[in-house]
């Protein structure tokens, strides 16, 4: 081996799903494709995914243009539960609830076309979106309440707000540590 080398240490199982720190409360859900002669079936969601046994109140559909962020967005009361349906998403959550155990940790997941994966966010954890791909990237959510037109759940932060210790990039870039 050459000098300054380093070796790689495990990333995913077995079964291929990808190692990492979570944030308590998160859950991602990997789906698989099921080939059919026709073309793809990709389930969105299933109430057994979801541990909350929330009822489905609203559906609704995002697109993010090619290398556009929507960041940051965090709700007090709303549960998010998403699906990117098609493109390359970087997908940043930030857990800014202080009464957690995983308060302040960042979790980047790359999902999509290539890794479909249903998502719960749930109040109080901060996520951001960066689309990596050179077309238009689409997102489903099932949130667990209808949007309040009068009175919304949606509390914004600027993309680079110092607020939280990320830093968006291309692929795999952008986290920082803040010392605390």
């Amino acid at each position: 081996m050459l000098p300054g080398a380093q070796k790689d240490p495990q990333q995913v199982t077995s079964e291929w799903q990808k190692l990492g720190p979570g944030i308590d409360g998160v859950v991602a859900r990997e789906v698989l494709h099921v080939l059919r002669d026709h073309g793809v079936i990709t389930e969105n969601y299933r109430s057994e995914w979801d541990p909350t046994g929330l009822p489905l109140v609203q559906v609704y559909q995002s697109r993010l243009f090619p290398g556009a962020i929507g960041a940051w967005s965090c709700h007090a009361k709303s549960i998010d539960r998403l699906f990117v349906n098609q493109g390359h998403v970087k997908i940043v959550l930030y857990d800014g609830r202080e009464d957690s155990p995983t308060f302040a940790r960042l979790m980047e997941l790359h999902v999509g076309d290539a890794r479909p994966t249903f998502l719960m966010v749930p109040p109080g954890v901060w996520h951001g979106l960066q689309n990596l791909g050179s077309a238009d990237a689409l997102m489903l959510n099932f949130p667990s309440n209808a949007y309040d037109y009068e009175d919304p759940d949606h509390y914004r932060l600027a993309w680079d707000s110092e607020e939280i210790p990320y830093r968006w990039g291309g692929a795999g870039a952008g986290m920082r540590h803040r010392a605390r």
